[in-house]
């Protein structure tokens, strides 16, 4: 009997194990760093591996692309050993995509992405600045100076000892100000740099913790949420609000630069500053911008909107290179212009003046911006195209196996070099 019941648990461990669908794909370039000059040939190796052990004779599709549009190149390819590579090249600065998929049993199914870049400093924005871009924006913050900044602040809970915490409503053009303010408690007059903290797409409160924690560091820290919203509600009010009135914010408006949704988020940046600026504790002179994604976008936004930034941090930032597709290039999001999509011309005219290429013409700021090789969602080929359009001191952090995330290292790289130039700036 023991002997029967062993042969069956046996039986019984084999069938499970053949049943494993613990299968992994990966595309990566054949340099680490996947850095190419044009028309250089970029070897892509996949692999596939079940319970961590190479698949042979397995068959993938892959398919060659611009950074996700055309001109691309596909087929089919089996696994010998695990592996199998594909290659591509470019004939001018921008990046490949590689995309795999993988159907195994049952429909499983896996996909997987690599990026190279090709000559990624020689991007160029896809067209010039608007020749009355400044004239627009200096109208638009004539009409924020018209209004007073009247800021309410609520004291709230701190949730770090020696740091004083407030809730802080400043009226603006449209929706007010709304954030956590944190200030070290018992700071001397004209010691602190000050720090805006902004954030990435969605519908949320304000965060308390990165502003207690930047003042815990010593600095004066404002974190603001996107839409002028109230703080510290219930998750269903956001919940409500993401699909009601900002339902699909992020396109709003996009026929008029009168209209566009995010006029009246940029504005509130200035105002943001306006309040920083005034505390009797701020230095001076030292104003960081700090935020990912969305809020990589105002991060870069605001260093050219407002002289008084001497500092961003842009985290894999949206926002850049609208028009795009004029150079046969995808764009970052919000995809004010939708891949194959033939705009209308008072569309592509309206989106030029939210679009961070131009912005980061007028800052003399430095920074540092992230870039992951495989975003789909802030696409390398537009990031580059707003970095590479930056005047100042600048370093990009590059993430070659990333896509719309910052990395740990990313994260890491970011609070150092802001922890850097608060340094550099104290001797000045």
């Amino acid at each position: 009997m023991k002997q029967r019941l062993l042969l069956i648990l046996v039986v019984l461990a084999a069938t499970w194990a053949s049943a494993s669908t613990n299968y992994t794909l990966s595309v990566t370039a054949d340099r680490p760093d996947a850095i190419y000059k044009q028309g250089e040939i970029v070897t892509f190796t996949i692999k596939l591996q079940l319970d961590k052990q190479p698949v042979d004779g397995a068959q993938v599709s892959w398919i060659i692309s611009k950074d996700g549009v055309p001109p691309t190149t596909n087929g089919k390819v089996k696994f010998a050993g695990g592996c199998a590579t594909v290659t591509g090249k470019l004939d001018e600065p921008g990046f490949l995509q590689c995309r795999a998929a993988f159907a195994g049993p049952e429909k499983l199914s896996r996909f997987a992405l690599g990026g190279a870049a090709i000559d990624p400093l020689k991007i160029k924005p896809s067209m010039p600045v608007p020749a009355d871009f400044d004239e627009f924006w200096a109208a638009q913050k004539k009409k924020l100076a018209a209004v007073p900044i009247n800021p309410r602040l609520t004291p709230v809970k701190s949730l770090v000892k020696g740091v004083d915490c407030f809730d802080l409503q400043a009226d603006s053009v449209g929706a007010p100000v709304s954030g956590y303010f944190a200030r070290p408690v018992g700071a001397k007059s004209k010691s602190l740099p000050a720090i805006l903290l902004v954030h990435g797409a969605g519908v949320r409160s304000s965060g308390l913790g990165g502003a207690a924690g930047w003042a815990e560091k010593g600095l004066l820290a404002l974190d603001i949420n996107a839409h002028g919203i109230p703080n510290g509600k219930p998750a269903e009010f956001y919940t409500n609000l993401s699909s009601s009135d900002l339902k699909e914010y992020s396109r709003r408006g996009r026929e008029s630069r009168e209209t566009v949704y995010f006029l009246g988020m940029f504005l509130r940046l200035v105002r943001a500053l306006d309040f920083l600026t005034a505390q009797p504790e701020w230095d001076g002179h030292t104003v960081v911008v700090q935020g990912s994604s969305q809020g990589g976008y105002q991060s870069l936004v605001a260093a050219g909107l407002d002289p008084r930034v001497t500092f961003f941090a842009a985290g894999v930032p949206a926002g850049c290179d609208h028009t795009g597709f004029k150079a046969g290039r995808v764009n970052g999001w919000p995809h004010f212009i939708a891949t194959g999509e033939t705009p209308p011309p008072n569309v592509v005219e309206a989106v030029r003046y939210f679009d961070c290429v131009n912005f980061v013409t007028r800052s003399k700021a430095a920074g540092i911006v992230t870039v992951g090789f495989i975003d789909t969602t802030c696409p390398p080929s537009s990031v580059y195209a707003a970095y590479n359009a930056i005047p100042g001191k600048k370093r990009i952090h590059i993430d070659v196996a990333a896509g719309h995330t910052n990395t740990p290292k990313a994260v890491e790289a970011m609070r150092n070099a802001i922890l850097a130039h608060v340094e550099a700036m104290k001797k000045k």
